[in-house]
């Protein structure tokens, strides 16, 4: 595949976890959770793009949220479970990001607030439609997603190469 080729990234942030004695890490979906992660691998299939990898975090409600919504994709992307993900910095979601390889086209990363928002924000240079304004009005809530295109390789992912052309939420 060419660095010049059109790729997309996008973010999704889990579904609505429970809050229990557990440790955060181990956060399972509350039932809200496990009835929005399927709409949003519905509404993900809807977008038309093929995903041929997706980076998970390691948290158990990320866990949780990519098995119900992938079993709603046409196609399973290989996965990759990222402990990074958990608890990551901008800077360390975009490192994350550099180091795809190039031969994917696709990327789904499925994480958490405030790194998703934060990411969608930094890489959105620009964006069709109400897109953004809808992201930054409601925030970044549980199930939702920002899908973003850019042209070149994974390493030169960095802040404003974007453009947000979806922005979806569950309950918006």
């Amino acid at each position: 595949m060419s660095v010049d080729t059109p790729r997309s990234i996008v973010l999704l942030r889990h579904a609505k976890a429970d809050w229990n004695d557990e440790s955060d890490h181990e956060r399972p979906l509350a039932e809200r959770g496990r009835k929005d992660a399927p709409v949003a691998g519905r509404r993900l299939t809807e977008t038309g793009i093929g995903f041929d990898l997706a980076l998970c975090s390691t948290a158990l409600r990320t866990r949780e949220t990519w098995k119900l919504a992938v079993q709603e994709l046409p196609v399973r992307p290989r996965t990759v479970y990222e402990e990074r993900i958990y608890e990551a910095s901008l800077g360390e979601l975009i490192a994350v990001v550099n180091e795809t390889p190039d031969a994917v086209g696709n990327l789904l990363l499925v994480g958490h607030n405030p790194g998703m928002h934060a990411l969608a924000d930094a890489l959105a240079g620009a964006a069709e439609g109400d897109a953004l304004a809808r992201m930054n009005r409601g925030g970044f809530p549980t199930s939702a997603f920002a899908v973003l295109t850019f042209n070149g390789s994974w390493k030169s992912v960095e802040h404003g190469v974007g453009r947000l052309v979806d922005f979806w939420s569950p309950h918006a």
